[in-house]
């Protein structure tokens, strides 16, 4: 293992920038919730930054890297054991240093279950979230983790490609998700009382630091300066760009206007599908995924309607179904030439056998990660005193005062 400077400096920016997403993700969902709940958004994404840093560094990361098991890690690099000159299994050719791609998918482990946060906004009481987020962290992201992105995992095993956390993150979170509200239940008075986002300009702020994150988050899965990092970045770019204009182009179509709110989850929705694909793909697939994508998920946050789950700031509808839609496009655009390694797609002369491959992925993923999450839901439910939801005297009131006996705005007296 020889440690390259070049490399090691973007992987440490490429790190810093992923856990910048997380604020920008409080801020993202911030600005849609109402005013009385917009502290206790913030708080469940900051909160992640905390509770999942020390249980990642306690044993996270060796569940999910350590070992060869097919299914899960093990113990050799809990407590960051030996990790200053010991690569993880399968990373032997890494050029920076084994700690920090420690603390660069520690970030990824921070901001996945931080994404669940918008689909249970208004009505999860703080107690709760912080039991389901160490749980979900142990038994659902480290399993998965372990099987995607480690090499000896199954799925990265038998030939399924995710270049940054397309089933990891968005997909995985994402079901998870709708897990999550089908236990929780609908807020009170949805969807009958309009519950509108109480601060857009917060919103924008979080997608412009969530835009300029996801650089890191894509281009640094490269994990080193060099032409798939440059050309990871050029997709992640153009994907969001053209999935802005395909969600506004529908949007104008059937609700003959341009909003700002699509514009802002449009850009999201071609983010999260190139997230698998960045280091795979090159030319124009990037604008035709973002185009497809955007158009895509518009449509589909509209499901939550027809089948009656609250999925308060559309987690289910841009992640779930923007992962969902990048892992399978994967298995058309993939070019073998771009990184070297993985597989040709349908387009490049590479038959079906990737896109199975993704099928697999992506259908595995949803159905554990729905099940332990559900499971995980149920239990605390009984468990906890109090359930996991707020009262209805509580959520009329506001999670920022009854959770956190704070406001998120004073304004004071003249």
């Amino acid at each position: 293992m020889e440690i390259n400077a070049g490399d090691t400096a973007w992987v440490l920016t490429s790190a810093a920038l992923v856990m910048f997403m997380t604020p920008g993700l409080a801020l993202f969902y911030g600005g849609m919730v109402r005013s009385k709940n917009v502290l206790a958004m913030l708080m469940q994404n900051f909160f992640s930054l905390g509770l999942v840093s020390v249980v990642w560094a306690a044993f996270g990361f060796s569940l999910a890297f350590g070992g060869t098991s097919k299914w899960i890690g093990n113990f050799d690099f809990a407590g960051l054991q030996d990790l200053l000159t010991k690569a993880p299994p399968g990373f032997e050719g890494l050029t920076v240093p084994p700690l920090l791609f420690m603390s660069y998918q520690m970030m990824f482990a921070i901001i996945t279950p931080a994404l669940i946060t918008g689909a249970i906004a208004d009505r999860m009481r703080f107690q709760a979230w912080v039991w389901f987020l160490g749980l979900w962290l142990v038994l659902v992201y480290t399993p998965v983790a372990h099987w995607v992105f480690a090499p000896a995992g199954w799925l990265a095993d038998r030939g399924a490609l995710d270049f940054a956390g397309g089933t990891v993150v968005h997909i995985n979170a994402g079901i998870a998700a709708l897990a999550v509200v089908l236990v929780l239940g609908k807020r009170r008075g949805w969807p009958g009382t309009a519950m509108p986002p109480h601060s857009l300009p917060l919103t924008l702020i979080g997608t412009g630091i969530l835009w300029l994150g996801w650089f890191g988050f894509n281009a640094g899965s490269a994990l080193g300066g060099n032409d798939v990092a440059a050309q990871a970045f050029v997709n992640t770019h153009l994907a969001a760009a053209a999935a802005m204009l395909g969600w506004l182009i529908v949007e104008r179509l059937k609700g003959g206007h341009a909003t700002t709110l699509g514009a802002a989850s449009g850009a999201v929705a071609g983010l999260v599908a190139i997230t698998p694909c960045a280091g795979f793909v090159s030319g124009m697939a990037p604008i035709i995924i973002g185009l497809i994508t955007g158009a895509l998920c518009f449509l589909a946050v509209s499901l939550k309607f027809r089948f009656g789950y609250d999925d308060s700031l559309d987690v289910v509808g841009v992640h779930l179904v923007g992962g969902v839609i990048g892992s399978l496009l994967l298995g058309l655009f993939a070019d073998k030439t771009v990184l070297g390694t993985g597989a040709d797609g349908v387009f490049f002369g590479g038959g079906w056998d990737l896109m199975i491959d993704q099928v697999v992925a992506v259908v595995a993923t949803m159905v554990y990660s729905f099940t332990v999450t559900y499971a995980i839901c149920i239990a605390l439910k009984k468990i906890l005193p109090g359930g996991l939801r707020a009262t209805e005297e509580e959520e009329h009131t506001g999670l920022d005062l009854t959770q956190h006996s704070e406001v998120g705005y004073a304004m004071a007296e003249r």
